[in-house]
């Protein structure tokens, strides 16, 4: 059951973190914080996902750099929901440039560049329903009830 006030996102673990042996590090971040995993995947990426996923800069010129990161090993794809996700994961993540992220957000803690920055998070509600759609068949996405979700929505105490 999703309630009316979650949201959901999607999340990219990138090739950096998967090299560097960060992926456990980064999905705990996620579970801490409360965020629901509602789907979740390692692939491959081709061309054509990545210029895809990327239409809004695959004309410039440092597009094929990004392109060949982006293809160099799998990378780990996540949906999740929650209250406020869309924000709440940006706060964790960090800016996009690394070198400009405080320390306790991924990128502030992982990153030093702008490509090679770990994680990719939704912006907003519009990319993150393109995104997920983009990744995930409906069937790979899965509805639960996590306690703490229903200790928000609850009028009763436990």
């Amino acid at each position: 059951m999703t309630h009316e006030k979650e949201e959901r996102s999607l999340i990219i673990i990138k090739p950096d973190a998967l090299q560097r042996s960060l992926v456990g590090e980064i999905i705990t971040r996620f579970e801490r914080k409360g965020l629901k995993i509602i789907g979740m995947k390692m692939i491959h990426l081709n061309d054509a996902l990545v210029e895809d996923h990327y239409a809004h800069i695959k004309d410039k010129d440092f597009f094929p750099r990004i392109r060949r990161f982006m293809t160099s090993t799998p990378v780990i794809v996540m949906a999740v929901s929650g209250l406020s996700v869309i924000d709440a994961i940006r706060i964790i993540v960090g800016p996009t440039k690394g070198f400009e992220a405080a320390g306790g957000t991924i990128r502030g803690d992982y990153s030093l560049s702008m490509q090679s920055n770990i994680v990719h998070a939704s912006d907003s509600k519009e990319s993150a329903a393109a995104e997920i759609k983009r990744f995930f068949k409906d069937d790979e996405l899965m509805e639960y009830e996590k306690i703490s979700t229903i200790m928000v929505h609850s009028d009763e105490l436990f």
